[in-house]
């Protein structure tokens, strides 16, 4: 009976109560004075959990992200500008329900893409899709993209993703198809989903940046409206590293 109901669980694809069955089975003493609910309710908590971390694994997994950073790990004690108390209150992660982005700036190496992964992992913690680029890989998937037919499906691809990452941002000029790729982006996404935009340049240069000032002013304004700021400074830490 009991392997007729684990093999049934299996089918089912109720590994977690798979594993609490096995437990309660391996440890008798411990269940037998619990009644039939209160077994049946401890064996749908695990299934809840289990389901709840799988859930996390393929989030985590589909997110891409560069680094494989943590809240936990990021470093507070580098004089880089860096506020605890603005990191904490990203992480409870009420912005991404809102739609608002966030704006990530400082010289190489200060640990910008780090923080950026690490706010990524907490969203797929939290249940959120994330999806992390580097700005030209991004762009170069959108024109492989019009040539193969698969233009608009990339697009309604990227608009759902809860929290998109994009790293590199300003490095390299952009011709005018890609400039229309980025408000196409930033439009879908406006005040219904998050951005996270990494760069090396301060935020005032961004606009000349672009390239052209009309469409510059629309991708900004979609950007930029409400959102969050971090501006990292001082020398780069894998310097402090090596030393």
């Amino acid at each position: 009976m009991i392997n007729q109901t684990i093999d049934n669980l299996r089918q089912l694809k109720m590994s977690g109560m798979v594993t609490a069955l096995n437990q309660q089975q391996e440890q008798p003493s411990t269940y037998e004075g619990l009644s039939f609910i209160e077994r049946l309710n401890l064996l749908l908590e695990h299934e809840c959990l289990d389901r709840e971390h799988r859930k996390q694994q393929r989030l985590i997994s589909a997110a891409k992200l560069k680094l494989n950073s943590t809240p936990q790990d990021i470093d507070y004690q580098h004089p880089r500008g860096l506020k605890q108390s603005q990191v904490a209150s990203l992480l409870v992660c009420d912005w991404l329900s809102k739609g608002q982005n966030l704006l990530v700036t400082g010289p190489c190496g200060s640990g910008k893409t780090y923080i950026a992964c690490a706010l990524g992992h907490q969203a797929c913690l939290k249940g959120f899709s994330v999806k992390y680029f580097r700005i030209s890989r991004l762009l170069l998937n959108l024109t492989q993209a019009k040539a193969d037919g698969t233009y608009q499906r990339l697009l309604k691809n990227i608009a759902k993703v809860k929290l998109l990452i994009l790293d590199d941002w300003g490095l390299e000029s952009l011709k005018a198809s890609q400039r229309n790729d980025l408000l196409e982006i930033m439009e879908d996404r406006y005040n219904l989903n998050s951005t996270v935009v990494i760069s090396q340049l301060p935020t005032d240069t961004w606009h000349q940046s672009i390239g052209d000032n009309t469409l510059a002013d629309a991708i900004l304004d979609r950007l930029m409206h409400n959102a969050h700021r971090i501006n990292l400074k001082g020398e780069s830490m894998r310097k402090t590293i090596k030393s």
